[in-house]
């Protein structure tokens, strides 16, 4: 679906412009063509390639989606594509932006995601000076804002592994919290996933050689680069914590099944010494006076009773019971 096609010139906006009339701009000094298509067909997309004489690779990993972030060179044009993180009804869905970066041209195809970049395009509006760079800037505003929406995601882990630590200590909530943590854990994957590869690729866009796209705009990717670096260590940080934190909630699997066989035990002894008495009472020899004494029952009962309340009080005392 066509979201908009709009011809830039010197930093300004010049016209929406119908996709057919799009070659007719490609060639007007100081000018060039922002695309923005959403979950296309396989039709707009190659209509798109026809325009812009666009690889047929890289058209191919466009349409068929669920691509690593990467930064490929088709001659003069820049293939870029990022993931897009939003989380829906509790979980993370992951979208995908592939961005075609051409001497005169920006083509923006987002895929399974609802996020848009409106927002993005305004911006640049609003700053003429920097969209004069022409296609370079607009690769960076819509990178920049990919990288920006993985902050409010990375929060909302930390958040989550906060609540988390707050129950590790409460009794009776070890395997919630197991559940919990390898949940997050394969939350902040998804997220690595894409800053990590995103991270690695975004160097080829500043310093030494740089693709000519980008030649104006380098410092710009470099803040972009700055922003991963942040995330990555952030996300690093969460994962040590993570790590810490099953550990922790292991071992107070091990002290609570300590605690149980504990209790056990002292009941056991309790229940050994009163078995012991009736025991022994209960061997069939003719000569033991004590069960002929009048009062021999009661008396083995209060004894055994006796006892086995002393070592409850014993246990109980030493934190057995």
């Amino acid at each position: 679906m066509l979201v908009n096609c709009v011809a830039y010139q010197e930093g300004a906006r010049l016209v929406d412009l119908p996709v057919e009339q799009i070659s007719d701009y490609l060639d007007k000094p100081g000018c060039f063509v922002w695309v923005a298509l959403r979950d296309p067909s396989p039709q707009e997309l190659d209509a798109m390639r026809r325009e812009f004489d666009l690889h047929p690779l890289a058209v191919e990993d466009a349409s068929h989606g669920h691509q690593r972030p990467k930064v490929d060179e088709y001659g003069d044009t820049l293939f870029v594509v990022m993931q897009l993180i939003e989380f829906v009804g509790g979980e993370l869905n992951v979208g995908e932006v592939a961005v075609f970066a051409g001497p005169n041209y920006v083509l923006s195809v987002r895929t399974g995601s609802r996020q848009h970049f409106l927002g993005v395009r305004e911006r640049c509006e609003r700053e003429p000076q920097l969209l004069k760079q022409g296609s370079g800037y607009v690769l960076y505003a819509l990178m920049d804002a990919v990288v920006d929406r993985y902050f409010p995601i990375l929060e909302l882990l930390q958040t989550e592994l906060e609540s988390i630590e707050e129950r590790i200590f409460v009794r009776g909530a070890t395997r919630l919290n197991i559940e919990r943590l390898y949940a997050l854990k394969r939350k902040l994957m998804q997220l690595e996933h894409a800053v990590s590869s995103l991270l690695q690729f975004s160097g080829k866009l500043h310093g030494g050689r740089v693709p000519a796209v980008c030649a104006n705009t380098q410092p710009y990717f470099r803040d972009i680069g700055d922003h991963l670096s942040r995330i990555e260590a952030s996300i690093d940080s969460i994962r040590e914590t993570i790590g810490t934190v099953i550990m922790v909630n292991l071992s107070m699997v091990t002290i609570e099944e300590g605690e149980i066989t504990k209790r056990l035990a002292a009941w056991a002894a309790i229940f050994a010494v009163a078995t012991a008495f009736a025991g022994i009472w209960g061997m069939n020899f003719e000569v033991m006076p004590e069960l002929k004494l009048r009062w021999g029952y009661p008396a083995a009962l209060a004894l055994i009773v006796g006892t086995s309340t002393y070592l409850w009080w014993r246990f109980r005392r030493s934190g057995w019971l």
